[in-house]
């Protein structure tokens, strides 16, 4: 996109005369010139947190897709999509500060033109360590350290109960549909997390761990593979798209035969909080009560 800026442009890139602060990121301790008083947020993780924290971003992506920041959407300026920044959009807002991560951390050179930028993504293989980081690092930079500490703690609460609820509970496989397509993802990769947190080990063989969009399955995969647990995302469903559900995907005559489908172990995970925003407060700690809730069911 290409734009075209003012002779004024350059006061957009400047923080008030406040002292240096430091924010650890997803790429290393970057220092700022103040605390950011505008915040432009690029990824509904980012967002998720800082509105946990009591922060209101100023520019937010065109779609907020979850429920619970759907109240943004009448405060913040829209700022292009979660993959693509609307320069223009943000240039007019003006802000202090620009949040990337994650879908849009491709992008960060790009809306630096703009204002100061940081990348706060976090690692699916990594998610829980990563997003309390992220979170820890979000609540020194705004100030709200205490407020932090107490959504971190929170976290752990939720986690140590859930390590509890999936103790000696069998084997999980961790499903994505996408409409009738499905994907398989293993220990180690983009939702392995999710094994990690319930203490249940994969089922069935290896699967690769490097491949963003999983490992297409078949039913007749699940039904050898045959899981004590199914934990299912609807890709679908997340996005808002018009297409069969994950119910209806998995409902087969060869899913029915296995140990899940029997036991009434399907858990279908909210899909857009760990599909858009998985390293996000209100996100995690969502999700963690879905599995707590079923693995102690």
């Amino acid at each position: 996109m290409r734009m075209i800026l003012s002779a004024g442009f350059a006061t957009l890139m400047a923080f008030p005369a406040l002292a240096d602060v430091t924010v650890e990121t997803a790429q290393g301790s970057v220092s700022l010139p103040g605390a950011p008083a505008k915040v432009a947020a690029l990824d509904l993780s980012v967002v998720d947190t800082m509105v946990a924290l009591g922060v209101t971003p100023a520019g937010v992506p065109d779609k907020l897709y979850l429920d619970y920041l759907q109240p943004l959407a009448g405060t913040a300026a829209p700022v292009g999509t979660l993959q693509e920044p609307n320069l223009e959009g943000l240039a007019a807002l003006g802000p202090d500060l620009i949040v990337v991560a994650n879908r849009s951390a491709a992008k960060k050179d790009a809306v630096a033109q703009v204002a100061p930028a940081i990348d706060m993504t976090v690692d699916g293989a990594d998610l829980i360590d990563d997003a309390k980081a992220r979170l820890a690092a979000l609540a020194a930079l705004f100030g709200k350290e205490t407020e932090g500490q107490a959504l971190i703690a929170e976290v752990d609460g939720k986690l140590a109960a859930l390590a509890d609820a999936g103790r000696d509970k069998g084997t999980a496989l961790v499903v994505l549909t996408n409409g009738p397509k499905m994907s398989a993802y293993g220990a180690g990769s983009r939702f392995g997390w999710i094994y990690d947190v319930t203490g249940l080990p994969q089922a069935g063989g290896p699967l690769d761990k490097d491949a963003s969009h999983g490992d297409a399955i078949s039913h007749e995969f699940i039904a050898e593979t045959n899981p004590d647990w199914l934990f299912v995302l609807d890709r679908g469903a997340a996005i808002g798209a018009d297409e069969p559900s994950a119910q209806a995907t998995l409902d087969n005559e060869l899913v029915r035969q296995t140990n899940a489908w029997k036991n009434g172990h399907v858990v279908y995970l909210p899909a857009g909080n760990v599909y858009l925003a998985p390293g996000g407060y209100t996100a995690l700690t969502e999700t963690l009560d879905v599995l707590a809730a079923a693995l102690a069911g």
